[in-house]
């Protein structure tokens, strides 16, 4: 007799449950405990239990109801500069395309960051208030800038400028726009980042501009991180790669101002 679906999940030891449930993780960003415990044909007290297993291993984070998957962006800032880099360029001529001549921007510290600042038109008039020292090279010299580099400490793994010093500078700031940076993004869970001042500085940074926009790999969308930032809905300009599923694109145009798909 051929054995069912529903045979194989029951006859499940513990190690292969927590196995499919990574697995649902890193293909779907977000599993409910509700879910699995009707699809395993066991309770949900187990299922949380291996959640928080997982949780523990650094593999998702525990919220409501379920988990998330843990964001892949917690690395050194010259690895993330090395890496994906064709795809942040595209991303970052999706997010340039939606500044307007005149704009006062204010850009937030990260590698996706880094290659929107070369994407910046140049004749356009534009003050661009950063605190990533990287950033900030790549728009010196070039014409129809002004740029101020927000000073203070410069965290080693954010690569921008953090603490007291920026927080105070960037409070005294109007932007028309910011583009900012994140480590983690989920429709329900919101922004998040991985470092507690970087966390800080972003939340200032919200606060400190008329509209904002989010540039992000696919990699970090449907996860989270530690340090909340703001809800969803306060992203205004979301820019995605095209490789992001409808279904997932859908989500977060539930919450998102505007949900742009960069050119593959």
């Amino acid at each position: 007799m051929q054995r069912t679906r529903q045979d194989a999940v029951d006859g499940l030891l513990p190690e292969e449950r927590e196995r499919l449930i990574l697995e649902r993780l890193r293909a779907q960003g977000r599993v409910l405990a509700s879910e699995l415990a009707l699809e395993f044909g066991t309770s949900e007290h187990t299922v949380r239990r291996h959640l928080r297993d997982l949780a523990s291993a650094g593999h998702c984070k525990r919220v409501y109801g379920g988990a998330l998957l843990t964001s892949p962006a917690d690395q050194p800032a010259s690895t993330r500069m090395r890496e994906a880099v064709d795809r942040k360029q595209r991303l970052a001529i999706a997010a340039a395309s939606i500044v307007q001549p005149k704009q006062i921007i204010l850009l937030d510290a990260g590698s996706t960051n880094v290659a929107i600042a070369q994407a910046l038109p140049d004749h356009a008039g534009l003050t661009v208030i950063t605190n990533s020292p990287e950033a900030c090279l790549r728009l010196l010299d070039r014409p129809g800038f002004d740029v101020i580099l927000v000073g203070g400490r410069v965290g080693k793994h954010v690569a921008g400028a953090v603490g007291a010093t920026a927080l105070l500078q960037i409070q005294q700031i109007k932007a028309d726009l910011c583009f900012l940076g994140a480590c983690a993004l989920d429709a329900v869970e919101g922004v998040a980042a991985f470092d507690a001042e970087d966390a800080e500085i972003k939340r200032v940074m919200v606060k400190a501009s008329g509209l904002v926009a989010i540039a992000m790999t696919s990699e970090k969308l449907m996860t989270a991180a530690p340090f909340v930032i703001a809800p969803a809905s306060d992203v205004d300009y979301l820019i995605v790669e095209a490789e992001l599923s409808a279904a997932g694109r859908r989500e977060l145009e539930k919450v998102c101002g505007n949900v742009l798909v960069a050119t593959p």
